[in-house]
């Protein structure tokens, strides 16, 4: 099998394909065929070296990777589930950048009939992260105000259509032009264009009383002003901090980090409280041990996806042998919807 390896933090020139033996499934384990993985923003700061939960749970080397789509391969014992042969997509804590990959049988589902399985691999990590930001966190009610950061990409795109799913009202914000019509076309009720209009003066136009869930991925560029246009009671959910990295440069730019850390706004529960509004946060790669959250969560998400109610994101496919292009691509912020690796 073949798999993209890290040996140590650093640029793309850490993207190594390596010649590896595959492991045998163990108990309760599922051996996947792996004819595409999803790419997320968060496998960039893997390879820098930034992510938390790599290094908790992995460390050195490191494989990137947290969805793939293919067949089953082989199942190990006590494994009632699908059969050799079967199309699958899986959710995996790191690894995914390989062409043979074992993981739990309950990481493990079955798409749709008709599914491309180069658009179920970009799938499940931003649904799930969508998921969980709206229905675990911020639980939305028909008619709320949410404002979406970052739209046009992939978690932006999920969040887009499940707010309207969940009947809210939903302004998706763009940096590009060219995704406005992309964030339209997942049910959006406007876009703002922040390369040619003014983000917060027209979020005031729409909401005067501020949002009722603003969902940012933005980190010290934009939290300070996302918790000022809340409306009362608001809440704002952070699941990232993009904008802390330099783009399409790939390594981190030390100095940004730290100007970036040192003004990311330190809320006060004491200011929160007298204004009503609330901050919430999580990361995704912490509850994948929570397999019943993550069951319920996909069971939903493939019964909305069967019946038409939510759609994958728009794919763009790269062979494993441009890894390194695709997280340059990423990293530049002008990439819209999903970038999968195919084997």
């Amino acid at each position: 099998m073949k798999k993209v390896v890290i040996h140590a933090p650093g640029g793309y020139d850490r993207l190594r394909i390596e010649q590896h033996e595959p492991r045998r499934p163990g108990r309760g384990e599922i051996l996947i065929d792996v004819a595409a993985a999803g790419v997320n923003f968060a496998d960039c700061a893997v390879r820098m070296g930034l992510y938390r939960s790599a290094r908790e749970y992995v460390g050195w080397p490191i494989t990137p990777g947290f969805e793939v789509a293919g067949t089953v391969a082989e199942s190990g014992p006590d494994v009632r589930g699908p059969s050799v042969g079967t199309s699958v997509f899986a959710v995996t804590r790191f690894g995914g950048y390989a062409s043979r990959l074992v993981v739990p049988h309950v990481q493990v589902f079955i798409p749709p009939a008709g599914v491309d399985p180069i658009r179920i691999a970009g799938f499940p990590t931003v649904f799930l992260t969508a998921y969980s930001a709206l229905f675990e966190l911020a639980h939305p009610r028909p008619g709320q105000r949410m404002l979406v950061h970052s739209a046009g990409g992939g978690v932006g795109g999920a969040l887009v259509q499940l707010g309207k799913l969940a009947d809210c009202e939903v302004t998706g914000v763009v940096g590009a032009t060219q995704k406005v019509e992309v964030v339209l076309d997942h049910g959006a009720d406007r876009v703002i264009d922040t390369s040619r209009q003014d983000l917060w003066s027209c979020a005031e136009e729409i909401a005067p009383r501020g949002f009722d869930i603003i969902l940012d991925a933005n980190g010290a560029d934009s939290l300070r002003r996302s918790y000022a246009h809340l409306g009362t009671p608001g809440q704002l959910v952070v699941y990232g901090f993009h904008t802390m990295f330099s783009r399409g440069r790939g390594r981190p730019s030390w100095p940004k980090l730290v100007a970036d850390y040192l003004r990311t706004p330190r809320f006060n529960p004491l200011r929160m409280t007298a204004d009503n509004r609330s901050i919430l946060a999580f990361n995704l790669s912490y509850l994948f041990e929570e397999t019943d959250l993550l069951g319920a969560a996909m069971s939903r998400l493939l019964r909305w996806l069967e019946a038409g109610r939510i759609r994958p994101l728009p794919t763009t496919a790269y062979p494993i042998e441009a890894v390194a292009e695709a997280h340059r691509a990423l990293e530049t912020g002008t990439t819209v919807g999903k970038l999968v690796l195919t084997m």
